[in-house]
């Protein structure tokens, strides 16, 4: 059951089937968690909405921002609001961003000659009055972090795998080792999993944009070859039987990005998060500056979540937290550990020493106000070392179970 370690009120939520399924006594399950290339569509608005908001950051850390890019066929749009003093030439930004990400020629009907539009404006003053300095959330909402042993990143293998064979796909692309790909992709794993641990790959699923030349046998050959092979065998897991990998499910994809499908920020919030194998919020991430709590909040929970399961206090961990616009702590702090704890007590009192959950405290404990959000807007926000919300507390674990040396005897026995 749920319970709050600074006991404040709670939102009635139910904890996943999926998780008591998975600690069942001999239960073999199924979870499937996909990802998407950096040049899909909603990616690449996730991408130009952080690459500006980064600018921005970068002359003036103060700023407020809720950035949204549309893409479409032949088209580039900006909306939402900004309350800076910098000076930005976006349509730069953004021209420079599509290039990077792959989108250079013309014929695919999206490039970075597309013609674009901006239409951001002022932040409303009535948002601006609640959260000068960091002060006030600057929205309502909950947000929920995760963490688990599945993984060395302390991720969900379905969601880990996603994200490593998407940026193989990448990889290779760019460095041609696979020349005939194109930007726009997929990928999506199923993992079986037996008394909640996974012990096999049971289908991969690959989707990946192409040039016309290439046939479905060739394409399959190499991707098999260059990306699922090193992939799977990184995280030393067996491939799975041919039947169970397939490759462009049409037999062809020719046309990437815009033209076929339409791109918005925040689309992929699943995809940025933890595959669905756990409790998302209700807000996505790119975009926004720190003071809006869908970012800052969840890169707050994975903190906590991921410092617990790395001290050894439980294998799986979800927090969750919310907020109230203008406000500056949480009206709910939520941990639930499936379980799997060592000490409910235990895990409490080490939470409450991680963080402060206001929002000034997260903002600069975790040193948001940084222009490192490019990086974050593809292949998730979550599992990835560089940011400073998948630091691992070494020193203030040893410290604090050093210090608590009493309460861990009196808990857990050692």
């Amino acid at each position: 059951m749920s319970r709050s370690f600074l006991q404040m009120p709670l939102i009635a939520a139910t904890a996943l089937g999926l998780h008591a399924s998975l600690s069942a006594e001999g239960h073999r399950t199924l979870f499937s968690s996909e990802s998407v290339c950096a040049g899909h569509p909603d990616k690449m608005c996730d991408q130009i909405s952080d690459a500006i908001l980064d600018e921005i950051l970068r002359q003036d850390p103060k700023a407020k921002t809720g950035i949204e890019t549309v893409v479409g066929d032949n088209c580039v749009a900006l909306y939402g609001e900004v309350n800076t003093t910098a000076n930005v030439d976006f349509e730069a930004i953004v021209r420079r961003t599509i290039q990077q990400i792959g989108y250079t020629n013309p014929d695919w009907g999206f490039s970075d000659k597309s013609p674009f539009q901006n239409h951001l404006h002022q932040q409303s003053p009535d948002i601006a009055i609640g959260v000068k300095d960091d002060e006030g959330a600057g929205d309502q909402g909950m947000m929920f972090g995760y963490a688990c042993t599945d993984t060395r990143e302390l991720m969900p293998m379905p969601i880990t795998l996603s994200h490593a064979l998407t940026r193989r796909l990448d990889q290779v692309r760019k460095e041609g080792i696979v020349p005939f790909i194109r930007p726009d992709g997929k990928s999506q794993v199923t993992v079986a999993y037996e008394n909640g641990k996974p012990v096999s790959i049971e289908k991969v699923v690959i989707a990946i944009s192409h040039s016309e030349d290439v046939d479905h046998a060739t394409l399959s050959q190499a991707i098999i070859k260059e990306v699922i092979a090193p992939v799977l065998e990184a995280y030393e897991m067996k491939m799975p039987d041919a039947k169970n990998i397939i490759i462009n499910g049409t037999g062809i994809w020719h046309i990437p990005g815009p033209q076929s499908d339409a791109g918005l920020t925040g689309r992929k919030i699943v995809v940025d998060t933890y595959g669905g194998y756990a409790r998302v919020g209700g807000g996505a991430f790119s975009g926004k500056d720190p003071s809006k709590v869908d970012r800052s909040g969840a890169y707050a929970a994975r903190f906590i979540a991921k410092n617990i399961v790395a001290a050894g206090f439980a294998e799986r961990c979800e927090v969750g937290l919310a907020y109230v616009i203008g406000q500056p702590r949480p009206v709910m702090i939520q941990i639930e550990t499936f379980g799997t704890a060592k000490s409910q007590k235990l895990v409490e009192e080490f939470a409450a020493s991680l963080l402060d959950t206001s929002v000034k405290k997260i903002v600069d404990t975790l040193d948001l106000r940084r222009p490192i959000y490019q990086a974050t807007a593809a292949y998730g926000h979550f599992g990835r070392e560089g940011f400073p919300w998948e630091v691992v507390q070494t020193d203030l674990i040893a410290a604090w179970k050093q210090d608590h040396e009493e309460l861990l005897v009196s808990q857990v026995g050692n």
